[in-house]
């Protein structure tokens, strides 16, 4: 499996951010991964990447239910970034949630590559890299 140099992780779940950081280090999946538990942590350091001239992680995995910020409003304040400093960023919602609205609703951002039942397993991560190469 090809590695990409930097992930992100954006959920308030430590188990399930653990849990995933863990298969992507056991798939070598990536260098670097980023963790925020909110969307507003996340847009922040997002945004001083920019400022700092570090490039974006090239693939994000969003939780949509968080407190302070959930992923809708991270979404929202994603596509107030440039389109051609963000357009090397893939995001992946990842849920416990089958509720149809929200599957609906992802489809309206072009900015969102699908949505991923929780638990992400090492065939998914295999199934991203297909996706965004």
């Amino acid at each position: 499996m090809k590695k990409i140099s930097s992930s992100c992780i954006i959920d308030d779940d430590q188990i399930f951010v653990y849990g995933t950081r863990r298969i992507m280090k056991d798939a070598n999946f990536c260098e670097t991964i980023h963790v925020f538990e909110n969307g507003l942590d996340a847009i922040n350091a997002l945004k001083k990447m920019i400022v700092d001239g570090i490039e974006l992680p090239r693939l994000i995995f969003l939780d949509l239910n968080m407190p302070i910020m959930d992923g809708w409003e991270f979404l929202e304040d994603f596509l107030k970034i440039p389109n051609n400093i963000r357009e090397q960023v893939t995001i992946f919602i990842i849920s416990s949630s089958i509720d149809p609205r929200d599957i609906e609703r992802v489809k309206e951002y072009d900015v969102v590559s699908d949505y991923i039942l929780k638990p992400v397993t090492p065939k998914d991560l295999r199934n991203l890299i297909e996706e965004i190469e």
